[in-house]
C-alpha cells in the first residue's frame, strides 16, 4: 500500500476487502495484513508460517513476481516462490491468487515480452491450478483501450513508478477480484503437482531467533525499536525482539558511551543448502562480515537516519546439504569509534533436506 492514500482502505488488498465484504454482506471476515515491502519470496519462506498460516486462513492472495524481479529468474527464487504456493495449498489447505503486480514501465511496454519470471510464475499457478490476478496485462489493456492515464496511476511529482497512487491500486483490485470471481464460477480447486516445477531446495526451513542460542561477548537480547518511516516497518509486527551486537550503550534517545565488552563473533554449525539473516536497520546500521566455511563476504547494512526499517539479506545459497557448514557473523565497526550496531532477529537456513543447527 506505499503511496496509497490510506494505505488500510485504497491499496488493494484495502479494495479487495471491502469487495469481499460488499459481496457477502452477512459473512465475518478478519483480513490479515502480512506485507513488508521491498522483501522477495526468499524471506517470505521463513515468514509464512508466522505471519500467514498462523491464522488459519480461507483465502490468500500472494505477490512476489515484482519484488523478486519481474524481467529475471534465478534457480533459488524460484523454488523459494513456488514453495510458497505449495505450502499455501499443501499445509494452509487454502485456495490461491497469486498477484502479477504491474510497475509503470511495465503497463508501458504493452506487452510481457523478456518478462521471465511473470511467465515463470505462471507456469506455478497453472501446474497448482491457482487463480491469477493479472495486473499487468489487465492495465496494458486499460491503457491501450485510453481507460487509463499513467500520470494518474503514477503521479510524475511522486517520483515512484513502483507503487501507485490510489486509481493504480484501484485497477490492481480489480484483476485480483476479477480473477477471484472467475475462480469461484468455474468452481476451480489449487492441486498439488507430484514434482516442483523448480526443485524442493525451500521446502525444509528453520527460522533460529538468536535469543534462543547461547550468545557470545557483546552481543544482547532487547526489544524491537518502536521508531519507523512506513507502516509495514514497524518491526515488532514481525518479530518478537531483535539480538544487538554494538559498541555502544544508550544512556539517552541521542545520547552514548562506549560500550564495556568486546564483541566477540557469532558462531554456528548448520545443515543446509542457503543462509539469510532477517533482523532491523537503524541510523546506526553497520556493516559485517559472514564466514562460512571458511569464506568471509562482507555485506553492507542499510541506514535509514532517525527511522528503522527491515534487514534481510540472503548470504548463502545452493551450498551441498549434505555436507555440515560453519557460520560466523562479526560487525564490522567503524574505526573512528562513532556508535554503530547489527541488529539481527533470527538466521534462517533452508534446504532439500534435513536442515539443523548447533552451537
Amino acid at each position: 500500500g506505499a503511496r496509497a492514500s490510506d494505505p488500510n482502505k485504497t491499496s488493494y488488498r484495502g479494495v479487495i476487502g471491502r469487495k469481499l465484504q460488499e459481496k457477502y454482506p452477512k459473512a465475518r471476515f478478519k483480513f490479515v495484513d502480512a506485507a513488508i515491502g521491498g522483501t522477495g519470496s526468499l524471506l517470505g519462506v521463513f515468514r509464512l508460517q508466522r505471519d500467514v498460516l498462523a491464522y488459519k486462513p480461507d483465502l490468500i492472495f500472494l505477490d512476489f513476481t515484482l519484488n523478486d524481479g519481474t524481467y529475471k529468474t534465478s534457480a533459488p527464487t524460484l523454488a523459494s516462490y513456488e514453495s510458497l504456493v505449495r505450502r499455501m495449498v499443501k499445509e494452509g489447505k487454502c485456495p490461491v491468487v497469486q498477484m502479477f503486480l504491474a510497475a509503470r514501465d511495465m503497463v508501458k511496454q504493452g506487452n510481457t515480452d523478456g518478462m521471465k519470471r511473470y511467465h515463470a510464475h505462471m507456469k506455478i499457478a497453472d501446474a497448482y491450478n491457482t487463480a491469477k490476478g493479472d495486473a499487468i496485462t489487465y492495465m496494458q489493456k486499460q491503457l491501450k483501450d485510453g481507460k487509463l492515464d499513467l500520470d494518474v496511476a503514477w503521479p510524475p511529482e511522486i517520483f515512484d513508478t513502483c507503487h501507485p497512487n490510489d486509481p493504480g491500486y484501484a485497477m490492481y483490485a480489480e484483476a485480483g477480484w476479477q480473477a477471484y470471481l472467475d475462480a469461484v464460477k468455474e468452481e476451480k480447486v489449487c492441486k498439488l503437482p507430484k514434482e516442483m516445477l523448480y526443485g524442493n531446495s525451500y521446502m525444509n526451513w528453520k527460522r533460529i531467533p538468536l535469543s534462543t542460542l547461547k550468545l557470545p561477548s557483546g552481543w544482547e537480547n532487547k526489544l524491537n525499536s518502536r521508531d519507523y518511516c512506513a507502516f509495514d516497518f514497524l518491526m515488532s509486527r514481525w518479530m518478537n525482539g531483535v539480538t544487538v551486537a554494538a559498541n555502544f550503550i544508550p544512556v539517552g534517545r541521542k545520547k552514548t558511551k562506549p560500550a564495556e565488552v568486546e564483541v566477540k563473533p557469532l558462531k554456528l554449525k548448520f545443515h543446509g543448502s542457503s543462509v539469510l539473516l532477517f533482523g532491523e536497520c537503524t541510523g546506526r546500521s553497520c556493516d559485517y562480515t559472514v564466514t562460512i566455511d571458511g569464506n568471509a563476504k562482507k555485506f553492507k547494512s542499510r541506514q535509514l537516519g532517525a527511522n528503522v526499517g527491515r534487514m534481510w539479506q540472503s548470504v548463502a545459497e545452493e551450498l551441498d546439504s549434505d555436507k555440515e557448514h560453519t557460520l560466523e557473523i562479526m560487525p564490522i565497526f567503524p574505526e573512528d569509534g562513532k556508535p554503530a550496531e547489527l541488529r539481527i532477529e533470527s538466521i534462517c537456513i533452508a534446504g532439500p533436506g534435513k536442515v539443523s543447527v548447533k552451537q
